[in-house]
This record gives C-alpha cells, structure tokens and sequence, in this order.
C-alpha cells in the first residue's frame, strides 16, 4: 500500500487502511522534515497543530478510495510574512479541495460524454460519491479555467 501512496507524492508515508463495504479508507502523513511557506516561501520545521483531512481519489478494486491525512499547519519562521502559519500542501490536491486532480479529471471525461445526472449515478456505483450539481460546478469551473 505504501507503493501506490508514493505515486500520489513521495511526501507521503502510509499509516493504515481500513476496507468497509465498498469503501476503503487509507490514513497517510507528510514524511517531509522541513516545509515552505506558500505565501512567502521561507523553511520551516516547526509544527503548529496537526489535523486530518479527508478527501476522494480514484477507486482501487471497484472501492471507492478516501485518503485520510494528518495534515500538519506550520508556523511561519519569516516574521515579515502575511501569515503567522500555514499549512503543508501537496501537488496532487488543491487547496482545501476534496477530491485529489486525477479524480477530478476522471469526473470532467465522463460528464463530457454524458448528462450530469448520468454521470453521477454512474460514478456513485463505483468511482466517489458526486452528486450532479457537483459534476455541474467542476464543469464550470474547468470551462472558466480553460477560456
């Protein structure tokens, strides 16, 4: 499990999975030392708080799959930054969005080719829980981002 951890980011360490139904649950942490500020890109090694954070990526076996991070906030060593902390970002997931890119764009080519309606029951079978009017802000947003 480890290895398909590491093809989402390298950043991260597998903890445990848990398989209920057709859903399995993998709880991940950040192995990384030191992190960078996004807004003033200082270093940083200390740790302010950890949380998790739980989000949907593509399905493993026909489950869906939820990532559960311990995401950690850092404070900020540069005293002349925006922000006292921050917390620690990954490539594979925007800002506080809930479903990683890939899915996302497993999402975006099937309602491409078919009603959100259909889409989403389609989806709920075996991909991520989606309802239509979340297909329908994703196909917004990914029309805004290429116009």
């Amino acid at each position: 499990m480890d290895e398909f951890i590491k093809i989402l980011d390298p950043a991260l360490d597998y903890v445990e999975h848990i398989a209920r139904e057709q859903k399995c649950i993998i709880t991940v942490e950040s192995n990384r030392k030191i992190v960078t500020c996004p807004y003033c890109g200082t270093a940083s090694s200390r740790v302010h708080s950890v949380y998790k954070r739980e989000f949907q990526d593509l399905p493993i076996q026909d489950h869906q799959v939820v990532i559960l991070i311990k995401n950690r906030k850092m404070f900020c060593e540069n005293p002349e930054c925006s922000h006292q902390t921050f917390s620690e970002r990954f490539d594979f997931i925007t800002y506080k969005a809930r479903k990683t890119e890939r899915l996302i764009k497993k999402i975006l080519n099937l309602s491409s080719r078919v009603s959100s309606v259909a889409a989403s029951t389609m989806l709920k079978n075996d991909t991520a829980a989606i309802s239509k009017s979340t297909i329908c802000r994703l196909l917004k947003k990914n029309a805004s981002d290429c116009g």
